[in-house]
């Protein structure tokens, strides 16, 4: 974290630290929404694991429409759009809590989620044009780690005074919808509007030889859904965790990625991306089977911060990509790739909540089983990946010829 610092009082108006500032705003509001969400569902909307699944399924469309974002990239710039889509998101969850029904709260969370989807295509499409490819590892784990420092202020905040000052919902989501535009304000006037350094397509982009970005990162939307809808859906409806105790959980898992992101980060730079997604992806595998069959609370919670630790690792996703692509392709295929991640997200939900009625575990080996494939495909990334080699088939063919000789 002392680093961060140092990068920041070097050049405060840099692109990286325009990065740190919107990742802040950006939790300030969804932290709080991800908090509250199951717990509004069940307490105050009565919600069963169906319904979550529907409601979960509608906050997914908007990541499955992402590819739209290359068409309104005719009208605006990449940065001034990233700004709207986060103020739109910041808008959908300051009045969440004043629409408590059904219909209320699907209709918030649609308007919520296309911001976020946009703003996070966006985001990620930024990223990789403005950071250094032999820096980008490092200084993603550094926007991770200050994502979790300020989710961690989010969460503490919530834990110590949801119950001593017997807030409400809609309170809540109100401040914290505010908080996230006030600070999406600051960021469009005090920054500058920064050139990327190659013209992007202004087209939806699929290249052949990306198959392997796009297979990975659809098995990573199926098997998010287990983790980001189930999981914290387990610990409500199963262990009866209260909103103060899911504050207490998201706040372990903060802290713990707040130190870890940065050392992951320099961790995908020194071993590769195909080491750094093997281990995810094994770790992903026991930490699913164990949620099958947990029955101890504590159990329960231990694999949830261990699960959530694990993402900082998806990293390693992005930085192959940018590894492998044309400079230009990188804000279309974030497009296109969105569009791809959410294809299973938006009907897993549905249909796995339905299984959910029957039988928890089998949602739970289900998740296993995606990462297994996860896994095999993970495999299939060359130790040194670039533009020309992005399997290890097509290294191996290169080596052919050679051997030979």
């Amino acid at each position: 974290m002392f680093t961060i610092i140092q990068d920041i009082r070097a050049n405060w108006r840099s692109p990286f630290v325009f990065l740190l500032v919107v990742t802040i705003a950006s939790q300030l509001s969804f932290s709080v929404w991800w908090n509250l969400v199951n717990n509004f569902a069940v307490n105050t909307l009565g919600f069963t694991g169906q319904e979550i699944g529907i409601q979960q399924s509608i906050r997914e469309i908007p990541g499955l429409l992402a590819f739209t974002v290359i068409f309104m990239l005719l009208i605006f710039k990449e940065q001034t759009f990233a700004l709207i889509s986060l103020a739109l998101m910041g808008f959908g969850i300051a009045i969440t809590g004043y629409f408590p029904s059904a219909i209320g709260f699907y209709a918030t969370t649609l308007i919520m989620s296309f911001g976020f989807h946009y703003y996070e295509t966006l985001k990620q499409s930024l990223s990789l044009q403005w950071l250094p490819k032999e820096q980008a590892p490092q200084l993603l784990g550094k926007i991770l780690a200050v994502s979790s420092l300020a989710s961690l202020c989010v969460y503490g905040l919530i834990l110590v005074s949801w119950k001593a000052f017997n807030l409400t919902y809609e309170d809540v989501f109100l401040w914290a919808g505010l908080a996230g535009m006030a600070l999406t304000l600051f960021a469009a006037l005090a920054f500058p509007k920064y050139k990327a350094a190659v013209e992007q397509h202004k087209k939806l982009i699929l290249r052949k030889r990306y198959w392997l970005y796009y297979a990975l990162t659809f098995m990573s939307g199926a098997r998010r859904q287990i983790f980001t809808v189930f999981a914290g859906f387990l610990m409500v409806e199963r262990f009866d965790y209260e909103v103060h105790h899911v504050a207490g959980l998201f706040l372990l898992n903060g802290a713990i990625n707040m130190i870890l992101a940065p050392k992951i980060g320099a961790f995908i730079g020194k071993v590769g991306e195909r080491t750094a997604l093997t281990c995810e992806y094994i770790g992903l595998i026991i930490v699913f089977m164990a949620y099958a069959f947990v029955t101890n609370v504590y159990v329960a919670g231990a694999l949830y911060v261990i699960d959530h630790a694990f993402f900082a690792m998806a990293i390693s996703m992005k930085t192959y990509f940018q590894k492998v692509a044309e400079p230009a392709d990188i804000a279309p295929t974030s497009a296109v790739d969105f569009t791809i991640n959410h294809i299973a997200a938006v009907v897993i939900p549905v249909v796995f909540g339905t299984i959910w009625l029957f039988s928890p575990t089998l949602v739970f080996i289900a998740g296993a089983a995606m990462a297994s494939i996860s896994l095999i495909l993970s495999r299939m990334i060359p130790r040194h990946p670039e533009p020309g080699n992005e399997t290890v088939w097509v290294a191996a063919s290169k080596q052919q010829p050679l051997a030979a000789e």
